[in-house]
């Protein structure tokens, strides 16, 4: 077995490395100390949804404020916030080994470059989380939405699969990660969406208002996709150009043709709405960002993710709760201002 370190014990980091180490691998957490407190109290306890659970009492977790925790390690799970990515790699190059490799499981696209650039001569993998997870009670991190740990595959790696099998991961290797990102980034861009409702995952894609203003943002970011030449990897049953003519169906029609969307659980939140209610800063430039990035290189502008970014910039200071019907009419409106 594997040391593996998991550097941001966040809901993301906490239920990855919980799953590991119940699955028997010697796991080092690194996160703030509250966190750390936590765990001292009460353990780990992952969920799954689909009824699988796991524990870790509290006397067999290893956790560390500090940086030197990830010295010992041979694999580093970075799940920092996109905004910590340099504090982190700047924090990890003066403390890992010279053999170690790092994963990044974090959203958007540039991160694990971000490390590649701060941490030369290292093997840095690009990897993603595509399901959800949720904080049900101190130290509980439940799996509310399907999916596997999705990752660049390397010759790197073929040490630590038996480690990821043994804690019941069909860990997904991809020989080019950057279509998945994308693909995961396309979801991601509802993120934004959820955090401005106000409401669970599951309230507000029922609502075929919310649903329209993920439709718009995902068209606009297919366009400039498809204008680079990039395509995404299909993550969900239907291809990624597909969803927004779903998210636009009725909600009746949504409900009997889109079940799955709506099967998770009822108090699941986005980790951006978990944000907003936190006081933290959000990953809005980092999801909804990237578009606009991806716009300006083309040449482009991207009104509607634009303009999302900016309602959750100002919601990070001042949050207020918007309406479907109004949220729409503010994406149209920047729409046609700008488009």
């Amino acid at each position: 077995m594997a040391r593996i370190c998991i550097y941001g014990a966040g809901a993301i980091g906490c239920y990855l490395g919980g799953r590991l180490a119940a699955g028997g691998v010697t796991v080092d957490f690194v996160g703030r100390p509250g966190m750390g407190e936590e765990l001292r109290r009460h353990g780990l306890t992952p969920t799954h949804y689909d009824g699988r659970d796991w524990r870790v009492p509290p006397e067999a977790i290893a956790f560390s404020t500090r940086p030197d925790a990830a010295a010992s390690a041979e694999l580093i799970l970075v799940t920092v916030k996109s905004g910590a990515t340099a504090q982190a790699a700047a924090e990890l190059a003066g403390a890992i080994r010279p053999d170690a490799v790092v994963i990044s499981f974090q959203n958007g696209i540039g991160n694990a470059q971000a490390l590649r650039t701060a941490l030369p001569g290292r093997s840095v993998l690009a990897g993603m989380v595509p399901f959800n997870v949720v904080k049900r009670a101190p130290g509980a991190f439940h799996q509310a939405s399907e999916g596997e740990p999705e990752v660049e595959d390397a010759p790197e790696l073929s040490p630590f699969l038996a480690d990821f099998a043994q804690a019941g991961f069909a860990l997904r290797r991809h020989r080019d990660m950057l279509p998945v990102q994308w693909a995961k980034l396309l979801l991601n861009l509802n993120n934004a969406v959820n955090a401005l409702s106000g409401l669970p995952l599951q309230q507000e894609l029922a609502q075929r208002d919310y649903r329209r203003c993920l439709a718009l943002a995902q068209a606009e970011a297919l366009a400039f996709l498809k204008e680079a030449g990039l395509r995404p990897a299909r993550l969900t049953p239907l291809p990624a150009g597909w969803i927004p003519a779903l998210l636009r169906l009725p909600d009746a029609l949504f409900a009997r043709f889109a079940g799955k969307m709506l099967a998770i659980d009822p108090s699941a939140r986005s980790s951006m709405a978990d944000d907003l209610a936190a006081g933290r800063r959000t990953e809005v430039d980092w999801i909804n960002g990237e578009v606009v990035r991806l716009a300006k290189r083309l040449g482009r502008k991207a009104p509607v993710n634009e303009h999302l970014s900016f309602l959750v910039r100002q919601a990070e200071s001042a949050p207020r709760p918007w309406s479907g019907e109004a949220l729409l009419a503010q994406l149209y409106e920047a729409q046609a201002r700008r488009g």
